[in-house]
Parts: structure tokens; C-alpha cells; sequence
């Protein structure tokens, strides 16, 4: 396969202390698999989810290249604040992060809230966030607490401006924002979306 575009590999921490552009192709790289593969600016693949079974399951695992489990996804009941929790592969009792939908006025907003460190539905870590975009679209924001841009999905652009395929996204990655957050946040939108 082609690489997307040439720039120097990203590094293989979950952080990076500069800002960061990634490929997300919502597709598996198993055949007749939904999933989605990520791509880092270097054109290589770095995380990626193969759903075997089929659309919008009730859990789902973010891997890197070979196949590690990074992070588990679960969808929770819609009677919890939590929709869907994150655990990370380092302490499988109390989730990473939620995800739970905000409740406001307006029908057509899907802002959902993201609550870091959760421990009985509170931030216990002090960090949170706000996926905010349109219904029924991969295409959203991640806002932090402080109200700034942490991370940007939209459709990608060819070098030329054409807009590609709904299944290909282009994602911004501000310095010092966890990737494998926005990846997981992505993953959950795609599932939200029934796009996986």
C-alpha cells in the first residue's frame, strides 16, 4: 500500500510535545471485519480494531500493530452515566476514562462528556473533555476542560482539496493530548454513529 504522505515517524509514546496528524480509514484490515486502521503521518500503521462478529458490539479493543490490546471499550446501560467506558490494559477494574451523552436542548447537538480517572461516575484525575460534533457524523472536536481544542476529526482532503470518502477521517492531535485517547474517542463516535 502507498503511504499517505511522507513526514518523520511519530513517536511510540501515547503523548508528543508536538502537534500530530494521523489517517483513520474505517475499515479492518481483516477481511469481512468491521474496524477501523489508523494511520501516523509516516504512512504506517499504528493502532487499529477489528470487530470480528458484527456492527456496534458491546465491547471492542483498540490494538497497535501487532495485535496488543491497548485499550477495551464497553458500552454501559443508558440508565448509568457512563454510555461507554475505557479500560486500559494496566488496571482492568476501575475505567480509564467515560463517555456519556450531555444533556441539553437542542436535538441536533451530540456533545457527549468525557470524564478522565472516573471512580463512581466523578473525575477523581481532574481532567475532562467534550466530544462535540454533528449527529450522525465522524466528524467532531474534542474540547478540553478549559474550553480549548485538544483534537480535530474531519474528512480528509487530497493534496488537491478533493474531499475523500466519509470513511476516511483526518485527525489533528494537539501537543501534549494522549493519543490513544482521541483514538478510543474516535472509535467510540464510529460506534455511536453505527459506522463500525
Amino acid at each position: 500500500m502507498a503511504k499517505i504522505y511522507p513526514k518523520k515517524p511519530s513517536s511510540s509514546s501515547s503523548y508528543s510535545t508536538e502537534r500530530e496528524t494521523y489517517t483513520i480509514w474505517m475499515k479492518s484490515l481483516v477481511l469481512n471485519s468491521n474496524g477501523y486502521t489508523i494511520y501516523d503521518s509516516n504512512g504506517g500503521v499504528i493502532f487499529r480494531i477489528d470487530n470480528y462478529d458484527s456492527k456496534c458490539r458491546s465491547e471492542v479493543h483498540l490494538m497497535d500493530l501487532r495485535g496488543n490490546v491497548v485499550c477495551t471499550i464497553l458500552r454501559k446501560k443508558l440508565l448509568t452515566y457512563g454510555l461507554w467506558e475505557c479500560y486500559n490494559d494496566k488496571d482492568s477494574r476501575r475505567p480509564w476514562f467515560r463517555v456519556g451523552k450531555t444533556f441539553g436542548f437542542f436535538k441536533n447537538s451530540s456533545a457527549y462528556d468525557v470524564l478522565v480517572g472516573t471512580n463512581e461516575g466523578q473525575c477523581i484525575s481532574g481532567l475532562s473533555y467534550k466530544m462535540d460534533g454533528s449527529v450522525h457524523s465522524l466528524e467532531f472536536k474534542i474540547i478540553d476542560g478549559e474550553g480549548r481544542v485538544a483534537a480535530v476529526v474531519q474528512r480528509k482532503r487530497s493534496s488537491s482539496g478533493v474531499v475523500l470518502g466519509e470513511d476516511v477521517l483526518h485527525v489533528t492531535v494537539e501537543p501534549h493530548m494522549d493519543r490513544i485517547l482521541v483514538m478510543a474517542l474516535v472509535a467510540i463516535q464510529g460506534l455511536i454513529c453505527r459506522k463500525m
